[in-house]
């Protein structure tokens, strides 16, 4: 029997907790258009935003049509944005009143500056986004897939890592650290425009280890999609399912650092970071294999 062409994709089931959602649009994020995967990444990154406020504020904040988040909901399942509201604010009526902390989620940069031109207040506002940023960290940890991640770095041939602009810091962070507690460790920091040529030193049975907050790099999707059609394993640290490193990773490590007025902390990222380090260092300790250098002189 000749399929019909025209036949619409069933619409999926409607997801039944915000976890659910999540996964769910991680899944369906092919079929949704351009505009309605804004308005999902919107309401996954806003979601008391999305419980609390009338779609026409939503719109306004967003800078996406009121039509955008309707017809996102419907391809997700629910009747309607009412519906999708519903889900939203089932885990806020079951909580108490929340705290300013909770409030100041950084997920968008919602933190004020009033004074910049003031470096005391530039400071202060600052620490006060990378404190709240570290709260929800702590809070996620029991969630993060931080074994599975450290298994994948112990058992590559080799690792290899990449993190441009913004994101380069933590990724040299993290070769320079690897490579101290011997775990043999490839920074591809694209010098001398050598990005495609560093890239293709990534192996079947490596680790690549990709790094990347909105703005995506284009360099890194495009040595990450090379890194896979190669064999590699990747292994991915960057801000939510929705972020386009999502569908090419192996296991991916969601993280969300404070943003204020442009500049985005680093922070939460250094943190996981470290922990991924740590956990080989005291791994190898713990399994009677001498780290190289001393874990006394790691210097990390």
């Amino acid at each position: 029997m000749a399929l019909d062409k025209n036949k619409r994709p069933e619409k999926p089931e409607r997801p039944p907790t915000l976890e659910a959602l999540r996964a769910l649009v991680a899944q369906q994020s092919a079929q949704l258009t351009p505009r309605m995967r804004d308005a999902a990444h919107y309401a996954l990154e806003h979601p008391r935003d999305i419980a609390l406020c009338p779609l026409a504020d939503l719109a306004l904040q967003s800078q996406l049509s009121p039509v955008a988040f309707i017809r996102m909901a419907q391809a997700l399942g629910f009747a309607g944005f009412s519906d999708l509201k519903r889900l939203f604010r089932a885990p806020l009526q079951q909580t108490a009143r929340p705290t300013h902390s909770e409030r100041i989620r950084h997920y968008g940069g919602e933190l004020t500056l009033d004074r910049p031109q003031d470096p005391a207040a530039v400071l202060r506002a600052f620490s006060q986004a990378n404190i709240v940023s570290l709260q929800h960290l702590q809070a996620d940890a029991d969630v993060l897939p931080l074994k599975p991640a450290i298994a994948m770095l112990q058992s590559a041939r080799l690792v290899h890592v990449i993190g441009m602009r913004r994101s380069y810091a933590v990724a040299a962070y993290l070769a320079y650290a690897l490579n101290r507690i011997g775990r043999s460790t490839v920074h591809i920091n694209g010098q001398g425009g050598m990005v495609a040529e560093q890239a293709s030193a990534v192996a079947a049975h490596d680790l690549l280890v990709a790094i990347s907050f909105p703005p995506y790099a284009a360099d890194t999707l495009k040595v990450c999609e090379q890194a896979k059609a190669g064999g590699a394993n990747i292994l991915v640290i960057t801000n939510g399912v929705l972020s386009p490193l999502g569908r090419i990773a192996d296991l991916l490590i969601e993280v969300n650092d404070a943003e204020l007025k442009g500049f985005r902390s680093l922070t939460s990222a250094m943190c996981v970071v470290q922990t991924l380090v740590m956990g080989i260092a005291f791994g190898q300790r713990h399994r009677g294999r001498k780290p190289r250098p001393d874990l006394v002189d790691i210097d990390c």
